[in-house]
Formats: structure tokens, C-alpha cells, sequence
């Protein structure tokens, strides 16, 4: 679905207050959104973001992995058009690490069943809109494991599977639904990683350029088109190339 409208347009950013989600806020407050709510575990991390427009950016606490929080929002909120689900963290960790199974349950609750029930909660009210869009935040380790952080990858992958399975479910209802897929950006989630990083507003941009011209898959950067170009040449490739970054 072509023009795609942000103008006017009530949206949603969780883990709004750094990186890619304080990005999305504030791409969407210059495309002229109604309403911007900015999401965040700590509402007071949000006031300098808050302070640029008071009247149309409103800080809400929300830990999507608290079912009390994600009720108290849907409850709160009268109508939606965006959904941006944005929050997500990241731990260096490999599957045989004596930890692993700790940190695929923390990262997979935060990561892809908070976005899951946030989703589920919210959806009556993408329903009502007259153009209504939901925006997944994946990676490209979520296209094949990069083994340093293997657990996340696994969640990134659940990510993608639930972005092309909501996407079949409200294809007839005329809902967009968009995976994004970024390498490396320059957020703290991405510190100590000695690579080019793409800055976190040039995500923000690629999707509303992408949600404008009706396109669900979203490569970023240049680390994720290339390395999403090398899988669908020979995806064992790409696995070999993220193996050897361990």
C-alpha cells in the first residue's frame, strides 16, 4: 500500500529514549505526527526528548515485558495508527555459555514476547484506523545467527517469523506491516563493536521512506544490504562470514 501518510498520524515508539526509538520520535514529530507517544522503562529518561514538543510527544512508562503496564497503556490510549516496536536489549553471549539459557529467556521476553502482547493489546485500535501500520524492529542477525551474540540472534529470527505471519493475517485489512532488518548502528547497545555504524536517524529515515512507498522489508544500511545480498546468493555464506566475527 502506497502513500502512507505520517502527517496527522497518532503513533507508539517503545524504548523510546536512545538510539533507534528516540530516532523514530523524532522523524516522526518532523513528519508532522499528531501525537507521538514516547515509551520508555524510566519516563524520566525521556524528558529532554519530551521538552522539543510537549504538546504532541507524551512520556509513558512501559516495560513491554510487564502484562500491567502494557494494560494500563492500552487502556490509556484512545487511538493509533503507528505502532513502533522498538525496544529490545542485547547481551554478548554464545549458545554454549554457561548462561545462555538465562539470557535466550530474558532477551526472548523482551525482544519478542513483549512486542507479541503489546501488539495483541494494541491491535483494535490499528483496527479503527483508516490507515494504520505496525513496524517491527528485526536485524540482519536475525536473517542467520551471528554467533557472538546467539541468543539475540534467536530472538531477532522469532521476530522476523512473527513480522511475516502478522503480516499475512492483516494483509486484507489493509494494515502495513514492516520488518527492519539493521547491521551495526551507532546506539549504546552497539558499543565495544569495532565496525562502521550507521547512525540510529538513518534507520528512522529508510523506514518512512519505505512505509511511504509500501515496502515491508527494510535494509537499512549498507552492512545489512550487504550482508543480506551474500544470503540470498548462498546462505551458508553469510552464516560462515558471521561465525568467523566471533
Amino acid at each position: 500500500m502506497k502513500n502512507f501518510m505520517i502527517k496527522d498520524k497518532v503513533a507508539l515508539v517503545t524504548g523510546s529514549n536512545r538510539g533507534i526509538g528516540e530516532a523514530y520520535v523524532l522523524a516522526l514529530l518532523e513528519a508532522g505526527a499528531r501525537k507521538i507517544y514516547a515509551t520508555a522503562r524510566d519516563v524520566d529518561s525521556l524528558q529532554s526528548l519530551v521538552e522539543k514538543a510537549p504538546a504532541i510527544i507524551e512520556p509513558i512508562l512501559l516495560d513491554v515485558t510487564n502484562p500491567d503496564h502494557i494494560t494500563q497503556l492500552a487502556n490509556k490510549i484512545s487511538e493509533l495508527d503507528i505502532l513502533i516496536n522498538n525496544a529490545g536489549i542485547i547481551n554478548a553471549c554464545t549458545f554454549c555459555a554457561d548462561n545462555a539459557l538465562e539470557i535466550a529467556r530474558l532477551e526472548m521476553q523482551t525482544n519478542y514476547f513483549g512486542p507479541l502482547q503489546l501488539t495483541q493489546a494494541l491491535l483494535p485500535l490499528l483496527r479503527a484506523s483508516k490507515q494504520a501500520a505496525i513496524i517491527n524492529l528485526s536485524s540482519i542477525a536475525g536473517i542467520s545467527n551471528f554467533p557472538a551474540i546467539a541468543p539475540y540472534s534467536a530472538t531477532k529470527a522469532a521476530m522476523h517469523s512473527y513480522t511475516q505471519g502478522l503480516r499475512a493475517e492483516l494483509s486484507s485489512e489493509g494494515i502495513q506491516v514492516l520488518g527492519i532488518y539493521p547491521g551495526p548502528i551507532d546506539t549504546r547497545m552497539a558499543e565495544g563493536w569495532e565496525m562502521d555504524k550507521a547512525a540510529p536517524s538513518q534507520v528512522a529515515q529508510k523506514t518512512f521512506e519505505a512505509l511511504a512507498e509500501g515496502v515491508t522489508d527494510v535494509l537499512p544500511d549498507d552492512f545489512s544490504k550487504q550482508m543480506y545480498g551474500m544470503f540470498l546468493e548462498h546462505p551458508q555464506q553469510l552464516e560462515k562470514a558471521f561465525s568467523e566475527m566471533l
